[in-house]
């Protein structure tokens, strides 16, 4: 337990130095007096004056420990204000039972593909507060913006195919994705769209999301798998500086997800918070105490 103690300024035990030299080279000259029967007398004055030296040496002890802050070092906690914000929308519609996209496993569907990649990067991205959206004929979202990687990994291994529909829509998948971004704080926000198909299903027209996107300051970043409409994607990427991709097979698709988690670097490990438990007060009292007694029976020696 004391290992885990350090000082804050341990250069305050070098004022010890001096007092231990003033100990030996600065003794007070004193009048010698002779008393009758001193013997008597002996005892009792060296037990006394061995206490009284104690207690001198606690004080200053003590009080130069307090002075150099003992702390406990409690926990190192990172500071989220820099993180980014992630929302990942996942299309899940009818068209990712297609499968051909591994060329290493021809009868892997796409679905399994973009999963296990989308499961990798999120474990990259270990400061990132990360969402799921899923889109087919409808839309939902799968998880809130959260910090906890294996449950985001156990909800994507939940989905499947057709989860909320055949259909795709698309354009309502960014929207969705745009609310829980739009209230955030964070200097960074940006949508991760996959998609393998065009648009056949959403209800909000492509202008309006543009327009959303623009005025909360939201990145979107769109991968295409399979045949889409890319005069779509690159609206919708351009809108803030984002970035559209296309990959034939898994590993363009890895390398889609690698290019994009080199591109937005997470700077939260920058600042670090350590939660630190001062203990300045223990020694301060026992310091304090030590004084008074020391007070006590020096005035009472001085007085018999």
């Amino acid at each position: 337990m004391l290992g885990d103690i350090t000082f804050e300024y341990p250069f305050v035990f070098a004022f010890l130095i001096p007092f231990i030299f003033c100990s030996f080279f600065c003794k007070a000259k004193v009048s010698s007096y002779f008393v009758p029967h001193l013997k008597l007398l002996e005892s009792s004055v060296k037990l006394g004056s061995s206490t009284v030296s104690f207690l001198k040496w606690t004080t200053i002890v003590f009080a130069l420990t307090a002075l150099a802050s003992p702390v406990k070092e409690l926990n190192i906690v990172n500071s989220r204000n820099e993180g980014i914000d992630i929302v990942l929308s996942l299309d899940t519609s009818g068209s990712m039972r297609q499968t051909g996209f591994n060329r290493e496993n021809i009868q892997q569907n796409r679905w399994d593909v973009v999963s296990s990649i989308v499961k990798d990067f999120i474990s990259k991205r270990v400061n990132d507060n990360i969402g799921l959206v899923v889109f087919g004929q409808s839309v939902m979202t799968a998880s809130p913006l959260s910090y906890d990687k294996n449950a985001q990994k156990k909800v994507i291994d939940s989905l499947g195919i057709g989860i909320v529909g055949e259909k795709t829509a698309l354009i309502d998948s960014i929207a969705t994705s745009i609310n829980i971004l739009k209230e955030r704080d964070s200097k960074s926000k940006i949508i991760i769209l996959l998609t393998d198909g065009n648009d056949t299903a959403s209800r909000i027209p492509l202008n309006i999301v543009t327009k959303m996107a623009k005025k909360y300051g939201i990145k979107i970043y769109a991968v295409a798998i399979g045949v889409t409409d890319r005069y779509m994607l690159n609206e919708l990427s351009n809108t803030n500086g984002g970035k559209s991709f296309s990959a034939r097979g898994k590993d363009d698709l890895k390398k889609v997800y690698e290019e994009i988690n080199e591109l937005e670097k997470s700077r939260i490990d920058q600042n670090k918070i350590v939660l630190k438990d001062h203990l300045f007060f223990y020694p301060l009292f026992i310091s304090f105490l030590s004084l008074l007694f020391f007070i006590y029976l020096k005035n009472r020696r001085e007085n018999i």
